[in-house]
């Protein structure tokens, strides 16, 4: 595909509340939204969030690698898969911004999209307080609450959970792989009698995740682990994993995050995206497979809702529960440039 024109913009997006997990506290997410534009003038977006808290690129490293787009002509998507860009958010965004170009000529206004089931997703904090917030979801219209643990008081953030929504509530918890193997044992049968949805990544290593799987009856998610077609393999040959949680920038991708769904039964998760990484993220959820016993899984993809601003003028909009695309061609998000500019790095 030949482009006219590579725009790479890092920004930041400010948190409404600091964003606490096991492996540290955020105030903001930093980003990079990339614009291609063709030889005919038509845009297509693309955006990575570098992940490297998790030891991946820094947002530095993405916007060079991003940088190099501009000097292709012309800019082959086999190329990009092919190790051209070496991490997996920036091949993300390229990739993304590629297929957003060629819905945008395919032009029309296509028929609605189906909105995506969606999960709250709560920050480790007092228990008294996650209880509150849980409840500020639920009264919006969410029945599968996602818990950040692996920052002490584990148990009683998920009883005072349960406790405050009763038995129709699906909670699903995430370590981060913060737990040790025995820890992680402990921790799980005493929250088996609470009714846990699953576990995402309570252990480091798929070693670890095996042997607790064996021994636990909550189903285990992978994240961390799982950022490849490969891993997907590695989680169902060893038990490791029974279902792999996507995130694009850490897969490199939609097509990546599609082939791990047809191994294991997936669920779409925001790194932390803004506005153009959840409407591929939605886009990739409504094109994945549902299967039993996993079919009604949430996705992870409300996380907009934690956000102080956006960069968006038209973008995912949630309701009662659910993210609704944008309506327009390709993945139909509109920029704000006066947003975009207040938030550029």
């Amino acid at each position: 595909m030949r482009l006219r024109s590579v725009e790479v913009i890092p920004y930041a997006l400010p948190f409404r509340e600091p964003y606490v997990t096991a492996r540290g506290v955020l105030t903001r997410r930093e980003l990079v939204l990339l614009r291609v534009r063709g030889e005919d003038g038509a845009e297509g977006l693309g955006e990575a969030v570098p992940l490297s808290l998790r030891g991946g690129a820094t947002l530095a490293e993405v916007v060079a690698e991003l940088e190099l787009l501009d000097r292709l002509d012309p800019v082959e998507e086999s190329a990009l898969e092919g190790g051209l860009l070496r991490s997996a958010p920036a091949r993300c965004a390229a990739l993304t911004a590629l297929a957003d170009l060629r819905g945008r000529r395919a032009g029309g206004v296509p028929d609605p999209a189906a909105p995506v089931p969606c999960n709250a997703t709560l920050v480790a904090g007092e228990p008294s307080a996650v209880a509150e917030e849980a409840r500020r979801w639920w009264e919006d219209g969410y029945r599968t609450f996602k818990l950040k643990l692996g920052t002490g008081e584990d148990v009683a953030q998920v009883a005072a959970v349960r406790e405050a929504l009763g038995p129709e509530a699906q909670i699903r918890v995430d370590a981060n792989a913060a737990w040790e193997l025995e820890t992680a044992r402990r921790l799980l049968a005493e929250l088996e009698p609470l009714g846990v949805e699953l576990a995402e990544q309570p252990v480091a290593s798929f070693e670890e995740a095996a042997e607790l799987a064996a021994g636990s009856t909550i189903p285990l998610a992978g994240d961390e682990s799982i950022a490849s077609l490969d891993d997907a393999r590695r989680a169902a040959q060893t038990g490791a994993f029974a279902i792999a949680g996507i995130k694009l920038s850490k897969v490199g991708g939609a097509d990546e995050g599609k082939a791990i769904a047809e191994v294991l039964p997936s669920y779409v998760s925001s790194a932390l995206d803004g506005p153009v990484g959840i409407a591929a993220g939605a886009a990739l959820a409504r094109g994945i497979p549902r299967r039993a016993p996993y079919s009604q899984l949430a996705h992870g993809l409300a996380t907009q809702r934690l956000f102080a601003s956006t960069i968006a003028a038209v973008g995912c909009e949630l309701r009662e529960g659910m993210l609704h695309p944008p309506p327009g061609p390709g993945l139909g998000v509109l920029i704000d440039e006066d947003a975009l500019a207040a938030h550029r790095l």
